[in-house]
């Protein structure tokens, strides 16, 4: 396995690349500015810094706790603190126990996902709050990485406005971090979606994101790897692709 495949790229010009992307998206909308979910990990403090060089003041970090680590809200705000971001905390973790328990007022019993796929659709919820008193987009975390496989939530962190991170593989944004400035124990930090404790996001996966990315960017893997990984693409295709909607002459 190739480990400089992911070194081997100009991080400071696609540092340039997108800030110049999100400020031209954002005032293609004819808005001023973007709100990011600070989660405590990588992806967004990268995205958070981005939008920061991009647009300044009018940028907004939300830290939105729901019954999760106390050590990635301290990363959070460590994120926010050493490049002056400015942001708004808002503690999610009653309102998602009283709409859980109101669902199972229903009598209606789910999973452990079904249940822990609540948080990050209430954190989408209170981004776009957000967003629409500002004026601004709601900016998301999603890497290349996670798009490829459908690892992330439809209508949560996948319910956003602009994807920066879209066409980079973990691993790069990893470096593109350095370049960045983030705190290494951040970048370093094991990645997980934060859905309950001790979950992390390679574990679930079944597979490392070395071996995703690398299969990613050269269509390289181990057989059982690759078939892992061409099953969840499959599978969670539904999360990337447009909502369907019948042909009028099929159905008129």
């Amino acid at each position: 396995m190739d480990k400089n495949i992911f070194a081997k790229n100009d991080y400071n010009k696609i540092k340039d690349s997108l800030v110049n992307w999100l400020q031209t998206e954002v005032g293609n909308a004819g808005l001023n500015g973007a709100v990011v979910g600070l989660s405590g990990g990588i992806d967004s403090a990268v995205t958070a810094r981005l939008c920061q060089l991009a647009f300044g003041e009018e940028m907004l970090g939300v830290i939105m706790p729901c019954h999760s680590s106390s050590q990635d809200r301290e990363d959070a705000l460590k994120v926010a603190g050493k490049f002056g971001i400015e942001v708004v905390e808002n503690d999610l973790s009653d309102i998602y126990d009283h709409f859980l328990a109101n669902l199972k007022e229903s009598g209606v019993e789910a999973g452990r996902l079904a249940e822990a796929n609540i948080k990050p659709r209430l954190r989408m919820t209170a981004l776009y709050y957000y967003a629409q008193a500002k004026g601004y987009l709601v900016v998301g975390t999603d890497n290349w990485s996670e798009l490829k496989i459908g690892y992330f939530t439809k209508h949560g962190d996948g319910g956003i406005d602009l994807a920066p991170l879209g066409s980079l593989v973990k691993n790069e944004v990893k470096k593109l971090a350095e370049v960045l400035g983030i705190p290494a124990e951040i970048i370093e930090k094991k990645p997980s979606a934060g859905l309950w404790d001790g979950q992390t996001d390679e574990s679930e996966m079944g597979f490392s994101y070395q071996e995703l990315d690398q299969y990613i960017l050269t269509g390289e893997a181990e057989p059982e790897v690759k078939e892992k990984i061409e099953k969840l693409a499959a599978k969670n295709s539904h999360k990337v692709a447009p909502v369907p909607i019948p042909r009028r002459n099929e159905i008129v």
